[in-house]
């Protein structure tokens, strides 16, 4: 048996769309106007976060996260997919399949957790204007950031090694891309072990992100309930909406995904577009629905792109 893990580990061969040949490159010059946009808007927020010094605060601080984040995601995932509609090639070495699924595993996390600092960080803002300097200093939000990617890193890496534990008897992947599920399926062994992890670091990521999140919305709304200024209250409440949306929209993709993989009835092209979804929309939705939604963003984006022209 360990010979023959050993054979079929070197390479896999991945699931591929069924997709006419006259389809493929129509699709494939979509794929990258998505992915080139996804770089853009992302690059575009990163650029302004760390070179316009108005948005050297605690907030763009924690919001640099998420554009980095939507980077690694739609990089990790949709140029190999792109390359193998195009090549028909669908094949991909053992250890690059695990290095995949750890980073897109490790940037599913980062959302929940980087959308949660968010949520707490406009918490004190609204709830405890006065209080906002001495709360979040850059102690803390380094402090925040460190233990919101090394959280991630710790439950996407103890999954990952208990994957990799096990002998392997399997070579084809039956997805277009490598995740923990997917690779769970080419062993030959009990997975009840990592089941269970699984859920349990998934409960811990949804424990975490969401109970942070409805604490925060939660007081934020009683706070803009009881308040007077009509401004501060319709501003709050634009900053908080923008966040519920992308978080509702990527539970949402997420959820079904994770649960379709429990369920055999469910289409298996299905289960490859809500899974692509995941790395797709976040990374194109975020930076606009920030950039847009953030008047200081967007005004120092206005600004940014006049001197440009004027010059």
């Amino acid at each position: 048996m360990e010979n023959q893990s050993l054979s079929v580990s070197s390479t896999l061969t991945l699931d591929p769309f069924f997709i006419p040949s006259r389809g493929k490159y129509p699709i494939f010059f979509l794929g990258v106007l998505i992915y080139l946009l996804g770089i853009f808007c992302n690059i575009t927020l990163l650029t302004l976060i760390i070179f316009q010094r108005n948005l050297h605060k605690p907030m763009y601080y924690i919001l640099f996260s998420l554009p980095l984040n939507d980077l690694i995601g739609i990089t990790a995932m949709l140029p190999k997919v792109l390359s193998d509609i195009v090549t028909g090639t669908n094949r991909v070495y053992y250890h690059l399949c695990v290095l995949q699924g750890f980073v897109l595993h490790m940037y599913g996390g980062g959302v929940l957790f980087i959308l949660a600092a968010m949520a707490f960080d406009r918490y004190v803002a609204i709830c405890m204007p006065l209080r906002y300097g001495s709360v979040m200093t850059p102690r803390a939000v380094v402090s925040i950031i460190c233990l919101m990617w090394g959280l991630d890193f710790v439950l996407i890496v103890s999954l990952f090694i208990l994957q990799t534990r096990l002998p392997r008897c399997k070579s084809a992947v039956m997805n277009v891309f490598c995740d923990n599920p997917s690779l769970l399926k080419l062993t030959c062994g009990g997975v009840a072990i990592n089941n269970i992890i699984g859920l349990f670091n998934t409960a811990v990521m949804q424990v975490v992100s969401v109970s942070v999140q409805v604490f925060s919305y939660v007081r934020i709304l009683i706070t803009c309930l009881v308040s007077r200024r009509s401004e501060a209250k319709n501003k709050a409440i634009n900053t908080c909406v923008s966040q519920l949306i992308i978080f509702i929209i990527f539970e949402v993709v997420g959820t079904f995904t994770i649960l379709s993989h429990r369920f055999k009835n469910v289409s298996a092209d299905l289960q490859k577009i809500m899974g692509m979804l995941i790395f797709l929309v976040p990374p194109i939705l975020n930076p606009i629905v920030y950039g847009l939604n953030t008047n200081e963003i967007r005004s120092t984006l206005v600004r940014v792109c006049k001197n440009k022209v004027s010059f």
